[in-house]
Formats: structure tokens, sequence, C-alpha cells
């Protein structure tokens, strides 16, 4: 009975014959990475064997680019396919909510598009955000108005629904015009001074996005009729949305000159104020009370009769 060893190497012994009575056969050697080929060639494999080795670490290789794609990289296409837009709305409620949030509760040192985007910007958010403020606007405009006259017997209120157009035109215009000559300034800047950052065009409509969110809740408050409170509601709402803004954009710009830094800066926060303040003195403007008007009275002409006698 052939004990155990002989078992062992049975095979490598006819390997060895056979290479032995050809020396010009090739020879297959299996590795793994990292790692000395599993098999040889022998003694004449080294004089004139070609050696064939199969490299398993393409089957890791393969499984880290499948991991990737698992990792939520959007896909690459070309601007008129269907996929490439859909790929800016692959975004859950989670990371949207927690956008929302950064954008209401922003602290210093916490850049948005870092901290709370992480390379992973979406239309969602944003779109959605400037059609909802669209209608608060539009409608707590149009219900303010309608309680400052309310009480007034001598007017008679009207639905004014192209306050509706004159939202979304304002808004939207303002969410994607702004941060493309945003983004356009600092790509300039960035030719000129190599030191200056910058973002993508789809980060800065992003970051525009999520900074209008704040103004919702604050429209909605402005249908309080007490001019003061508005007017401390429209400046907590600038300063919480501008510092989205500042606290996202300065430290792109900072390693530019002083001046073109701080002129960049003030010029975002100056833009971003003129927006507040034109749709609350459109949308929530005071109209003084107009009197009830009165019906006049007027006295017919007297009509003074002189009757004179004749003498006959």
């Amino acid at each position: 009975m052939a004990s155990p060893n002989d078992l062992k190497f049975q095979e490598f012994e006819e390997a060895e014959e056979l290479l032995s009575a050809d020396p010009g056969a090739s020879t297959l050697s299996m590795m793994g990475s990292g790692t000395a080929p599993l098999g040889g060639g022998g003694g004449g494999g080294g004089r004139g064997g070609e050696d064939v080795k199969l490299d398993l670490s393409e089957d890791e290789e393969g499984l880290e680019e499948s991991s990737e794609l698992l990792g939520g990289q959007k896909p690459t296409g070309g601007f008129w396919t269907f996929e490439y837009y859909q790929s800016f709305f692959n975004v859950d409620t989670v990371q949207v909510l927690d956008r929302v949030k950064g954008s209401m509760m922003p602290l210093p040192g916490r850049n948005f598009i870092k901290h709370h985007l992480r390379s992973n910007p979406d239309l969602y958010g944003p779109f959605w955000i400037c059609v909802t403020l669209v209608f608060s606007m539009a409608i707590s405009g149009n219900l303010s108005t309608f309680l400052s006259q309310m009480g007034n017997p001598a007017t008679h209120y009207r639905p004014q629904f192209h306050r509706v157009t004159i939202a979304a035109v304002v808004i939207f215009l303002y969410a994607w015009l702004v941060p493309l000559g945003v983004w356009g300034f600092l790509t300039w800047r960035q030719g000129t001074e190599r030191q200056v950052g910058g973002y993508s065009f789809l980060e800065t409509v992003c970051v525009y996005g999520y900074s209008l969110f704040i103004y919702i809740p604050t429209s909605v408050l402005w249908i309080i009729p007490v001019e003061p409170l508005r007017w401390i509601l429209i400046l907590v709402a600038m300063v919480i949305s501008g510092s989205v803004l500042v606290l996202t954009f300065w430290p792109v710009v900072r390693d530019d000159t002083r001046a073109m830094a701080v002129a960049t800066v003030a010029t975002i926060v100056v833009l971003h104020l003129l927006l507040a303040i034109g749709c609350k003195m459109y949308f929530f403007q005071t109209t003084a009370p107009v009197a009830p008007m009165t019906a006049m009275t007027t006295d017919p002409p007297s009509i003074h009769t002189t009757l004179t006698t004749m003498s006959h």
C-alpha cells in the first residue's frame, strides 16, 4: 500500500519526467497578489520553458470597482440622457433633512458644502425649496393684504394671483443666475490667482437653494400684521441665511487679495439682502387704512326772487 508521502509527491515526479522529455514545454503558475508562484517548471523550466502566470489580483480589482459603484458614485453620461439628470436627484429623505437642518443652524467653522453635501450635491432639495417658497410667499402676501383690509368696509379685496408668477420669476432667477455668476467669477479668479479655490456649479446652486429654506417659515410669520415684528423676522432670516453663504464661500476666497475677498463676500451678502427686503416690500407692503367716504350733501342754490310791485 502506498504511503501518504508517495501519493503527495507522485504528480510532481510525473511533471519532472515530462519536462525532462520536453524542456520547451510551457508551464502554468498560479500566484496570488503579493505571493510567490505556486507551481514552477522544475529544473528544465528555467532553461527554456515559458511561464504563464495567472494573477488573481484582477478579481480583487473587480470587487473594488463594484464597491465603488455601490458606494454611490454618479454615472457619467451625456447631458442629453435621462440618467445624467437623474443622478442630480439621487438623495434620500435623511440627507435632505440633514442639509435643511444645516442651513437653518450654521455654525462657525462648518462649511456647508464640506460638512453636509460631502461631494454629493443635489437639485432635489433646492428645487422643492424654491417651489415651496414661491407659493408660501404669494399666498402669505395675499393673506396679509386681506387681513389689513378686512376691517375697512369701503374696500373690496381681490386675490392677486399674479404674485405667484412674480414670485416664481424672482426666486428662480435668483437661485440660478446668482450662483452662475458666483461660480463664473470664482472660476475666473482660479485662472488668475492659483491659490483661490472654488466649487462646481452644481455645488454652488445647491448651497444657494438650501440657504433659502429659512424664508419659508419667515414668509408665513409675515402674515402677522405687526410691522416691527416683520422687520425683526427678516433680520433674523437674513443673518441665518447669509451666514450659510459667508461660511461656505469665505474659505475659497480668503486666499485671494484682501480687497477682492472682502468685495466678493460683500457682493454675495448684498444680493441676498436685496432679495429678502424686496420680497418683503412687494408682497407684504403696508397699506394705510382708507377712511370711509362720507356722502357729501350740497345745498341747492338759493334762488332769491324779488317781487316788484308795479304801480298802475
